[in-house]
């Protein structure tokens, strides 16, 4: 009798394959979404902290700015929201600004240091 709510959790779960694919997918979406002040996407950047995917495929973001004065700080949640939407299977998605840890340069993609010429 103790293995059934178990057996049910496991039947609800995101089998790791449409996990996988769905994670390939977000990475996608949120390296098509830039801050204009640099030119280099956001992912790349080190601005994306935390990506939660759940069982009813809403997702919820932690990012950063690379500046809590950034002048697009009211908009790029909403930018980064609007393009994983664009994913036809997710069914929500919240887009949080923390700023804790602060965003450094050590954060970012070996790509991204090669764009901005900072080897």
């Amino acid at each position: 009798m103790d293995d059934a709510p178990a057996n049910t959790a496991a039947a609800t779960a995101l089998p790791q394959a449409e996990l996988d694919r769905l994670t390939d997918q977000l990475i996608e979406k949120l390296k098509s979404v830039f801050d204009p002040e640099i030119p280099v996407d956001i992912y790349e950047l080190g601005l994306i902290y935390k990506v939660d995917v759940s069982d009813d495929k809403d997702v919820a973001i932690d990012m950063t700015l690379t500046a809590p004065g950034c002048p697009v700080a009211g908009e790029m949640p909403g930018w980064v929201r609007d393009a994983v939407l664009e994913i036809s299977d997710i069914r929500s998605c919240t887009v949080e600004l923390v700023f804790d840890p602060p965003w450094d340069p050590s954060r970012m993609s070996d790509e991204a240091k090669l764009q901005l010429n900072m080897f």
